[in-house]
Protein backbone atom coordinates (compact mmCIF):
# COMPACT_ATOMS: atom_id res chain seq x y z
CA UNK A 1 0.00 0.00 0.00
CA UNK A 2 1.30 3.45 -0.85
CA UNK A 3 1.56 6.23 1.71
CA UNK A 4 0.40 9.82 1.34
CA UNK A 5 0.97 12.50 3.95
CA UNK A 6 -1.20 15.61 4.00
CA UNK A 7 -1.14 18.82 6.00
CA UNK A 8 -4.37 20.41 7.15
CA UNK A 9 -5.10 23.78 8.72
CA UNK A 10 -6.02 23.47 12.40
CA UNK A 11 -9.79 23.95 11.86
CA UNK A 12 -9.88 21.18 9.25
CA UNK A 13 -7.84 18.83 11.43
CA UNK A 14 -10.25 19.50 14.33
CA UNK A 15 -13.19 18.77 12.04
CA UNK A 16 -11.66 15.46 10.94
CA UNK A 17 -10.95 14.50 14.55
CA UNK A 18 -14.56 15.29 15.51
CA UNK A 19 -15.86 13.16 12.64
CA UNK A 20 -13.67 10.24 13.64
CA UNK A 21 -14.93 10.29 17.22
CA UNK A 22 -18.53 11.28 16.52
CA UNK A 23 -19.16 8.89 13.65
CA UNK A 24 -17.29 5.89 14.99
CA UNK A 25 -14.35 5.70 12.61
CA UNK A 26 -11.33 3.86 13.93
CA UNK A 27 -8.87 6.51 12.74
CA UNK A 28 -8.44 9.61 10.62
CA UNK A 29 -7.15 7.30 7.92
CA UNK A 30 -10.43 5.33 7.90
CA UNK A 31 -12.46 8.55 7.64
CA UNK A 32 -10.38 9.86 4.71
CA UNK A 33 -10.61 6.50 2.92
CA UNK A 34 -14.39 6.59 3.28
CA UNK A 35 -14.51 10.10 1.81
CA UNK A 36 -12.42 8.98 -1.16
CA UNK A 37 -14.60 5.89 -1.73
CA UNK A 38 -17.73 8.03 -1.68
CA UNK A 39 -16.22 10.46 -4.17
CA UNK A 40 -15.23 7.58 -6.44
CA UNK A 41 -18.79 6.22 -6.25
CA UNK A 42 -20.21 9.68 -6.97
CA UNK A 43 -17.98 10.12 -10.01
CA UNK A 44 -18.88 6.63 -11.28
CA UNK A 45 -22.60 7.35 -10.87
CA UNK A 46 -22.21 10.70 -12.61
CA UNK A 47 -20.52 8.96 -15.54
CA UNK A 48 -23.34 6.42 -15.77
CA UNK A 49 -25.96 9.17 -15.65
CA UNK A 50 -24.21 11.15 -18.38
CA UNK A 51 -23.87 8.02 -20.49
CA UNK A 52 -27.54 7.24 -20.00
CA UNK A 53 -28.53 10.81 -20.79
CA UNK A 54 -26.68 10.63 -24.09
CA UNK A 55 -28.18 7.30 -25.13
CA UNK A 56 -31.36 6.83 -27.12
CA UNK A 57 -34.53 6.41 -25.12
CA UNK A 58 -35.35 2.70 -24.82
CA UNK A 59 -38.85 2.96 -23.33
CA UNK A 60 -41.24 5.69 -22.29
CA UNK A 61 -41.37 5.97 -18.51
CA UNK A 62 -45.11 6.47 -18.20
CA UNK A 63 -47.57 5.05 -15.63
CA UNK A 64 -47.89 1.82 -17.64
CA UNK A 65 -44.12 1.30 -17.52
CA UNK A 66 -44.02 1.78 -13.74
CA UNK A 67 -47.03 -0.51 -13.20
CA UNK A 68 -45.26 -3.26 -15.15
CA UNK A 69 -42.04 -2.66 -13.20
CA UNK A 70 -43.87 -2.92 -9.87
CA UNK A 71 -45.56 -6.14 -10.99
CA UNK A 72 -42.20 -7.60 -11.98
CA UNK A 73 -40.68 -6.72 -8.61
CA UNK A 74 -43.60 -8.31 -6.78
CA UNK A 75 -43.13 -11.54 -8.77
CA UNK A 76 -39.35 -11.65 -8.22
CA UNK A 77 -38.54 -9.57 -5.10
CA UNK A 78 -34.92 -10.76 -4.81
CA UNK A 79 -33.75 -10.06 -8.39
Amino acid sequence: MNTMNISLPAPMKSFVDEQVVGRGYGSCRAYIRELIRRDQDRQHLRGLLLEGGESDRAVTADPTYFDALRARVRRHPTE
